[in-house]
């Protein structure tokens, strides 16, 4: 098999792209309600509070995509999944500022800080067992047709590479953090 079955959105399903991912699906859902929220702070917030939680909190998606496509090198994806991990944190600093200035109602805060614990788990389980998400070199073909091996379109990228292990990763075993 040239592509390992993952969990994605709704289950087991192939992981084509970071999209398919269900912790870039929470971490782009949860920086949306953010921008959402954020909407109703105060004017005088809007270049500090407003501007710095709006950064963290898509830089968790941001990087998570960056981390996909490093996949070649366990390293540089690790690296890349602890930047996702660090910026969800920070995140989470900031919507305590939020709550202790009274911008968010402690439901609110508790909520978004929930998300994020959940998001952070997700990154850690990738973090300790990065070689069920790299590629590994050499197994797969490129060039599939004329679908490339992204299959739109053949950009060069290697997501029709075998990920390491060959099994499918069982993200929904009695340690995962995924619902």
């Amino acid at each position: 098999m040239s592509e390992r079955q993952g969990e994605g959105a709704t289950g087991r399903e192939r992981i084509r792209t970071h999209k398919d991912l269900r912790v870039w699906q929470e971490a782009m859902d949860a920086a949306m309600v953010i921008f959402d929220v954020t909407k109703r702070f105060p004017q005088e917030e809007k270049y500090s509070l407003v501007d710095q939680i709006r950064r963290s909190s898509r830089s968790v998606a941001a990087n998570l995509s960056e981390a996909w496509r490093k996949r070649r090198y366990e390293a540089a994806f690790v690296a890349k999944l602890n930047d996702c991990e660090g910026e969800a944190t920070e995140t989470q600093t900031w919507i305590e500022f939020c709550r202790r200035c009274g911008y968010l109602n402690p439901q609110q805060s508790d909520e978004l800080d929930e998300r994020y614990d959940k998001i952070i788990a997700q990154l850690v389980k990738m973090i300790t067992n990065p070689k069920a998400w790299v590629i590994r070199q050499g197994d797969g073909a490129r060039g599939r047709g004329s679908e490339g091996a992204r299959g739109r379109g053949g950009d060069g990228a290697t997501d029709s590479f075998a990920l390491s292990p060959s099994r499918p990763l069982d993200t929904n075993d009695e340690n995962s953090t995924e619902d």
